[in-house]
């Protein structure tokens, strides 16, 4: 049981999201960043599963076949993927599972989480690169839970940061946040016009 270690772990790794979303204007949504964690099932199954170099979810799942803490955390962080993912009901009566699109302001907060995920467990080893690598060795697994459009547009954020850097990297998610924000400002006032339904 480490909850200490734990602690420092997800508030280091809370500050470095709150920082990034700051500078994508996401003021909100990096203050309220991963404050699930923080919540009983989540803090102590993540003190008891800790390691230091990965979630501790992982270690929950092969140690009991589930994690408590991954289903708590998934169903309130909408920067998760897996709060889009619902079923399908299939004609011939079947269900599958598809993820739906992700709103471009949740797609800019994982892009963010997944960056401080990268230098909080990769440390002295972090590389701009290595969110790219570990978004694309987990491609096939996810495929068809998280939407088309959604894994697109978080590729195309991991390569500006493995190709171009941070900097650049987080003026093109500024850039990407500001043009679908005039996307829905249109479509809002063409709704209010009566000229959309």
């Amino acid at each position: 049981m480490h909850p200490i270690a734990h602690y420092r772990t997800i508030t280091r790794h809370r500050h470095l999201v709150c920082r990034y979303c700051m500078r994508l204007g996401l003021v909100y949504q990096g203050l309220t960043h991963d404050l699930s964690k923080y919540a009983p099932v989540e803090f102590w199954n993540g003190a008891r599963y800790y390691q230091g170099t990965r979630s501790p979810n992982d270690m929950e799942r092969k140690a009991t076949g589930m994690s408590q803490a991954w289903l708590h955390h998934k169903g309130r962080n909408r920067h998760h993927f897996e709060y889009w993912v619902d079923y399908v009901l299939l004609p011939e009566g079947k269900i599958t599972y598809a993820g739906n699109p992700m709103p471009m302001k949740y797609v800019a907060e994982m892009f963010c989480d997944r960056i401080a995920a990268s230098r909080v467990y990769q440390g002295e080893n972090y590389t701009d690169d290595k969110p790219y690598e570990y978004f694309m060795n987990a491609r096939d697994d996810i495929d068809g839970l998280m939407h088309p459009d959604t894994a697109r547009e978080l590729e195309t954020m991991l390569t500006v940061l493995k190709e171009k850097g941070e900097d650049a990297a987080f003026a093109y998610v500024r850039r990407r946040l500001r043009r679908d924000r005039r996307r829905r400002g249109a479509g809002l006032l063409l709704h209010h016009r009566g000229e959309l339904t």
